[in-house]
């Protein structure tokens, strides 16, 4: 069984609730990623943002990117699985919430890797990518 520790890239970082979408951005751009975790003062997963969720619910609303801050915008629920999940569930989970990346937590919900879209290719085999670009991915083109 191949479970998401064998697949997730470890040491995603997280963006704080209290910082700024503009601090998260700049992170996304050093990261070269599309989403950061957003973890709270307690150190636990309270969201994630992406780079579209700065574009479509601050910029385009009118909000500025530097008095608007992550926790903001950490609305809805989360997925997320946990290292000891498997793959297979993992990608069940992406496919049912339409979702490209599952932060993976502990049981303290601390944050210890993400799967994303690209770990999926890199390890599985090629008709389950094509399962998921075509549940998910290609729903968005």
């Amino acid at each position: 069984m191949t479970t998401a520790r064998d697949i997730m890239h470890t040491g995603a970082e997280c963006v704080g609730e209290h910082e700024t979408l503009d601090a998260a951005a700049r992170r996304m751009r050093d990261l070269d990623v599309g989403a950061l975790p957003i973890c709270g003062d307690d150190d636990k997963l309270h969201g994630i943002v992406t780079d579209r969720d700065i574009v479509v619910k601050c910029l385009a609303t009118g909000g500025d990117p530097a008095r608007t801050t992550a926790g903001e915008l950490a609305q809805g629920r989360t997925f997320t699985a946990t290292a000891d999940t498997d793959v297979e569930k993992v990608l069940d989970t992406m496919e049912k919430h339409q979702v490209r990346r599952v932060p993976i937590i502990d049981e303290e919900k601390r944050l210890v890797g993400m799967v994303s879209e690209a770990d999926l290719a890199r390890n599985l085999p090629e008709a389950e990518v094509g399962r998921f670009v075509e549940a998910v991915v290609a729903k968005h083109l």
